[in-house]
């Protein structure tokens, strides 16, 4: 966007997404016919917007919570509480014009007052937001111009794509200022948040599921489903069931062996959208149990290691596409590295010449947040133990404990080596190279490899501030080179995004983010 203009507000409801929650506790809800049950394989680790890690619990939260600007099915920054904004020609303030009518579920009004109390507890140092990347280094205030304007005063200037990617985030989700008050516990732990978004949280039993019941004074458009239920399914082939027999109406990550059948099946529909989720196994690079990992050389040695043709025609079902680069193609910056091919024999050597040919690593791998994600993990360890490396695992545990695990602060980590999906929110090479940015280690954020090269924070830097796009795709390119050599995690590949509905449900779609819609899914 050109600074110094208003983006005028278009002609449609902010997009919103939707995802988690439930087992057969939950089933009587499943009948209810005006509700929509939608089946996926983890437990929130937290319904807080602010502390949001996984994409499909975000999904559920940005039902409830919505943001300043959205993206919508194509990827592309959309206004949304904020009808449009304008970039100061120095790029050090950035104002935002609000909604107007617009109130929160509990009757509080969505004011410059409200959004400034938001974001400043997002973007407060003392509160946990591990996806909120640099906005809280560069933001310097947020000021209230008048009722229906908020500023963000700029310490750093930020690409305007950083800035308006950000900020659709669920971690900069608006919530009352009712629910976040300073000095209560609620300001650094919000477990009921309450929004301006098409639903609202009716309750959570952990575990089991979500429900959400449909907020009828929404400013925008009305969904269909007075319910939506998001049932808690680790395993595959349950939720495959549910979804065959009419206790789910959609579910996520299906048994890809499963998805012919499935195609077939008139009862149901399959979608095999795209994504731009990386599937990886973080290294800890910063080891102190495992010193060797902390050798590039050893680190190669595992990626030489790894037949990822094969585990994705056997185990994925050809539903991943192998991993060319740190970052997923199909995002601004994308440039492709020379392969990581399969040569074991090499592999041997490059641990051999290091010290590690008897190298010994922890692995874990969660169940039913990723395609295949454990079988997948199960097959990697196979192949490490072909080249002489002795793994201890795969391992595994609830999404909520996993998470907890992995974000933990590197002088408290228990692991060497885990599984992880990545997906940029939206669809800039910052969003997705931010895991490997040093200044993003847990518990600030997701750089769960405890990466740390000067010559990449360098690069991910200028960047951010850089406002000429050839020469952001330049710096991109570069820091992508450098990761994909000093290799800080085993490469593995690009997933797809199944999604199996009713044949009874329309409008069940996806977001090329990872995410999936059903705020305005309607019976067929």
């Amino acid at each position: 966007m050109t600074a110094g203009r208003w983006l005028p507000c278009v002609a449609a409801a902010t997009v919103l997404v939707a995802a988690c929650g439930g087992d057969r506790a939950a089933a009587p809800l499943a009948r209810n016919a005006a509700a929509l049950t939608v089946a996926v394989g983890v437990d929130p680790d937290t319904l807080d917007p602010m502390r949001q890690t996984t994409t499909a619990v975000s999904n559920i939260v940005a039902m409830v919570v919505e943001s300043l600007t959205a993206v919508d099915r194509d990827g592309r920054i959309q206004p949304s509480l904020a009808t449009a904004w304008e970039e100061a020609p120095d790029a050090m303030s950035w104002t935002f014009a609000l909604r107007q009518g617009v109130r929160f579920s509990d009757g509080a009004p969505l004011d410059a007052d409200a959004v400034r109390d938001s974001l400043e507890r997002t973007l407060d140092p003392a509160n946990r937001c591990t996806q909120c990347d640099t906005l809280p280094a560069a933001v310097a205030a947020v000021e209230v111009v008048d009722p229906a304007h908020v500023r963000l005063a700029m310490r750093q200037p930020l690409a305007s794509g950083i800035v308006l990617g950000l900020l659709g985030q669920v971690p900069f989700g608006i919530v009352s200022p009712r629910a976040i008050e300073r000095g209560t516990p609620t300001y650094g732990h919000q477990e009921h948040p309450i929004g301006t978004g098409p639903y609202v949280l009716e309750d959570r039993v952990a575990g089991a599921r979500v429900a959400l019941v449909r907020n009828d004074r929404y400013w925008g458009r009305r969904p269909a489903y007075a319910r939506q239920v998001f049932l808690v399914v680790p395993d595959a082939a349950t939720r495959e069931a549910l979804v065959r027999s009419g206790q789910a109406d959609v579910i996520l990550l299906p048994p890809v062996s499963d998805l012919p059948i499935l195609e077939a099946d008139a009862t149901v529909r399959v979608l095999l959208a795209p994504s731009d989720r990386l599937i990886f196994l973080a290294i800890d690079t910063a080891d102190t149990r495992q010193p060797l990992l902390r050798n590039r050389q050893v680190r190669q040695a595992l990626n030489y290691a790894v037949n990822r043709e094969a585990i994705i025609g056997s185990t994925l079902f050809g539903a991943a596409e192998p991993a060319t680069s740190a970052m997923p193609p199909g995002l601004f910056g994308y440039c492709a590295q020379p392969p990581y091919g399969y040569d074991p024999d090499l592999a041997r050597r490059m641990l051999q010449r290091n010290g590690a040919s008897d190298l010994r690593i922890s692995l874990i791998a969660p169940t039913g947040r990723y395609i295949q994600d454990f079988q997948a993990a199960r097959n990697v360890a196979a192949q490490l133990r072909a080249v002489g490396v002795r793994v201890d695992g795969p391992t595994t545990m609830p999404w909520p404990d996993y998470v907890r695990t992995i974000l933990a602060p590197q002088d408290q980590a228990s692991v060497d080596v885990h599984m992880l999906g990545f997906a940029a929110q939206f669809l800039d090479g910052y969003s997705a190279l931010t895991m490997y940015d040093a200044g993003q280690a847990p518990p600030r954020g997701q750089a769960t490899s405890y990466y740390d090269s000067p010559t990449v924070t360098a690069l991910l830097a200028t960047a951010a501030t850089e406002s000429h796009r050839d020469a952001r795709a330049r710096e991109y390119c570069e820091a992508q080179a450098q990761i994909w050599s000093d290799a800080p995690v085993i490469f593995l590949w690009v997933q797809k995004f199944p999604i199996v509905s009713s044949a009874h449900v329309a409008d069940v779609g996806s977001i090329l983010n990872d995410s999936f819609t059903t705020v305005y899914a309607r019976p067929a």
